[in-house]
């Protein structure tokens, strides 16, 4: 039924374009959203009616009067009622305050045995009307230390437009995303960009370039024998989940929203 929603909104679309060395799973069906895949967690929200504080970095929970007070890196401390946490597991045990103590020592051991891939992500962005020369809307890279794959967004995504100028994503390898984590950024960007060269020649240069790492990447192994949530404090609710109780794909984090959406409903 999400599949359905996000396909009648224009939201999700199925994908079209050739992607090169991609495994396909049999009865599996793949999909593009056109917009990025941020269309699909703004789409949610606005659903919601949700009101969105972004750029919150989130540093203590502490317990006052049945209620959970939130401290975050700049501003005051704020109190909830309820409080879900959805971001990498190991952030979720670097945060202070009285949630050190009420993780219990088992719930600690299935949450520090969680583990993720590392990697970097490049975006080269063109001028309208740049060509792009080569056959394949995205590949995948078998034999290549460093470049893991490589798309022309825009060819992917089959939003081509002689408006908007076209765009390559690549993203490294996990050993090399391991062997770089601590590595000067200008350097990484640099290795990327002449294996980028070896593996399609014919790149013309880009007017800008953006950079990203991703520490906490893919989930390479998930809380064990977990309900896609956890409930680390039942009154105030302290609650977490996200692909880290699932798995890396749409398919997991709507696994564990489901969850998380079901054993917060008695709480509200």
């Amino acid at each position: 039924s999400f599949y359905e929603e996000l396909l009648s909104q224009g939201i999700l679309k199925p994908l079209t374009a050739p992607v090169e060395g991609m495994v396909v799973r049999e009865g599996s069906c793949n999909y593009v959203a056109p917009q990025g895949i941020s269309s699909v967690v703004k789409y949610y929200l606005e659903k919601s009616g949700a009101d969105v504080s972004y750029e919150q970095h989130v540093t203590h929970l502490h317990l006052r009067d049945g209620r959970w007070e939130v401290s975050r890196k700049a501003g005051p401390p704020e109190e909830f009622d309820v409080v879900i946490l959805t971001m990498p597991v190991p952030q979720i045990l670097q945060l202070q305050g009285d949630i050190v103590n009420i993780i219990n020592e088992s719930q600690k051991q299935q949450l520090e045995s969680v583990s993720y891939s590392s990697r970097y992500a490049l975006g080269l962005f063109y001028e309208a009307g740049t060509g792009i020369a080569v056959p394949w809307a995205a590949g995948y890279i078998a034999d290549n230390p460093c470049v893991r794959f490589v798309s022309v967004d825009n060819k992917k995504r089959n939003v081509e437009s002689p408006e908007v100028g076209p765009s390559v994503v690549v993203h490294t390898t996990v050993t090399f995303g391991r062997d770089h984590l601590d590595s000067d950024p200008a350097e990484v960007q640099q290795i990327i960009l002449s294996h980028l060269q070896r593996i399609v020649p014919s790149l013309p240069k880009p007017s800008s370039i953006k950079y990203q790492k991703w520490r906490y990447s893919q989930v390479t192994r998930a809380v064990p024998n977990c309900p896609g949530q956890m409930i680390l404090h039942t009154q105030p609710l302290l609650i977490c989940g996200g692909d880290g109780f699932t798995r890396s794909n749409f398919d997991g984090c709507m696994e564990s929203a489901m969850s998380l959406a079901e054993a917060v409903k008695p709480h509200l």
